[in-house]
């Protein structure tokens, strides 16, 4: 299947065309041929004999943007000035920067926020280290970890290419939730050094992001980080997803009048992702999940292609031991839940699954099975693209499960907030509005981050991890016993 037009292979071609009627007509056919998508067209400058304009259109992705531009460099009449990847440009000098939230104009200014008197609020924090929440960046501050080594849909790239993965995320934590985030991209793969470096930084941080870390050192890490701490942790890769799919997952089983404890639920994709998602899932019903990876079905004996993550899909699902291929462990299922990589099911294989499917591809940017191909035959179908309905987005999760955290200050993250931060996201979609189309809301609704914070916040007071509690809307620095 062709893949849609995207913003992210988005170019802008500055032009210069021959002023004569039909010219302009003539380059946007061109690109609307080459199956370009036009979003502006710009006038630069016009002349006598010349007019110059910038075009932006979108492409499916590098090699098609190339081909669009050399099908108009084979243009009479026309001579391309420039061509601009709004992308990289998006990105040029990095997407954050640090403000300062007060300014130095005066000796009285000065002498209050550093020498002397910054003496004076130092001294307080050493007395009672509980101050620095009130005194510092660290009420409202996360550190964005990685190392580099499981980076989206490219692998081990290292900490230097990871980083403008974790400005992005910093970047939606700030613009989303009003967290201040940073990202901390560590040279070194080493579990031992990575858990000591975030534990020495950790004095700075109201929370720890993990992010990106492949498996299975990310559990050691994250399980580590938890035990030494007293701030949360939370590695969004695992709980993030898992979030976001219970989310989706409820309102989707509300749709086709199907209870979770009923439905076979088949994982593609045996990671780090799909043991917390499956776990999740396990706690608020579910009974019936098969795994599945590239050797087929997970079954508790098997002993090809085998690590840990594998074993305990293998120990803790699929109590029927079905063998076979996904395509075998689909047939007369309910849901498909795919976290691996693109193309992997068949159209055969979705229908196969029971009356009503559901349909989680997830695998980004090219998902298991494409929306165009799978959409006709499921009920509802997701994907993890923005450019298609239901997009399943940690955005939806991250912003608001630390606005929750940091706003009564959290000492660890646990399974009852996370369950609270889905059936938040599900609560967003009234049932009046809930459609085949519509089971999440869009990474855009404002509404997301402080209703999955208020949940979040709810839960760490009633589980008794939350140093302080609220008090209707307003926070009050209460320590909760």
């Amino acid at each position: 299947m062709i893949n849609a037009p995207s913003a992210s292979y988005s170019l802008t071609v500055r032009v210069e065309i021959e002023n004569k009627p039909g010219m302009l007509g003539r380059v946007t056919s061109a690109i609307g041929k080459a199956g370009g998508d036009i979003g502006a067209v710009d006038l630069v400058e016009a002349g006598r004999s010349t007019i110059t304009r910038d075009i932006t259109f979108k492409a499916r992705d590098e090699r098609h943007g190339q081909q669009i531009v050399e099908r108009l460099r084979a243009l009479d009449g026309l001579r391309v000035i420039n061509v601009s990847d709004r992308t990289f440009l998006m990105h040029l000098g990095g997407k954050i920067e640090v403000r300062g939230k007060m300014a130095v104009k005066t000796r009285d200014d000065l002498s209050m926020a550093y020498t002397p008197g910054v003496a004076r609020v130092c001294m307080a924090i050493h007395h009672d280290p509980e101050k620095a929440y009130a005194l510092t960046i660290k009420q409202n501050c996360v550190a964005v970890v990685t190392d580099g080594s499981a980076v989206l849909g490219l692998g081990d790239i290292g900490p230097n290419g990871a980083q403008p993965v974790m400005e992005g995320k910093a970047l939606l934590f700030k613009e989303l939730s009003g967290v201040d985030a940073f990202p901390i991209c560590l040279a070194t793969k080493d579990v031992d050094e990575i858990v000591l470096i975030v534990k020495a930084i950790s004095p700075v941080f109201g929370g720890i992001n993990l992010e990106d870390i492949s498996a299975p050192r990310c559990f050691e890490i994250e399980e580590r980080l938890q035990r030494d701490l007293d701030i949360p942790v939370f590695h969004d890769d695992q709980h993030g997803t898992a979030v976001v799919v219970l989310g989706a997952l409820l309102n989707a089983l509300k749709l086709v009048k199907k209870k979770i404890r009923d439905v076979r639920i088949v994982f593609c994709g045996a990671g780090a992702s799909g043991i917390a998602t499956a776990k999740l899932l396990m706690r608020v019903g579910a009974r019936s999940i098969i795994a599945c990876d590239r050797a087929g079905a997970l079954y508790h004996g098997r002993t090809q292609n085998m690590n840990p993550m594998k074993q305990w899909f293998a120990e803790h699902t699929n109590p029927r031991r079905l063998r076979g291929t996904v395509g075998d462990a689909l047939a007369g299922a309910d849901v498909f839940i795919g976290l691996s990589a693109p193309g992997v099911v068949s159209l055969k294989d979705i229908k196969s699954m029971r009356r009503n499917p559901i349909v989680f591809a997830m695998a980004n940017p090219i998902p298991e099975i494409q929306p165009e191909e799978a959409g006709p035959y499921v009920r509802v179908m997701a994907t993890g693209r923005s450019d298609y309905p239901n997009q399943i987005n940690n955005v939806n999760g991250f912003p608001g499960f630390f606005r929750g955290l940091l706003d009564v200050r959290a000492r660890r993250v646990n399974d009852e907030m996370k369950i609270a931060a889905a059936r938040a996201l599900a609560d967003i979609v009234r049932r009046s509005e809930l459609s085949e189309e519509y089971i999440t809301p869009s990474v855009f609704d404002r509404r997301v981050p402080e209703a999955v914070a208020n949940a979040v916040a709810d839960a760490a007071i009633r589980t008794g991890v939350a140093r302080r509690r609220r008090r209707g809307s307003v926070l009050a620095s209460v320590a909760v016993r």
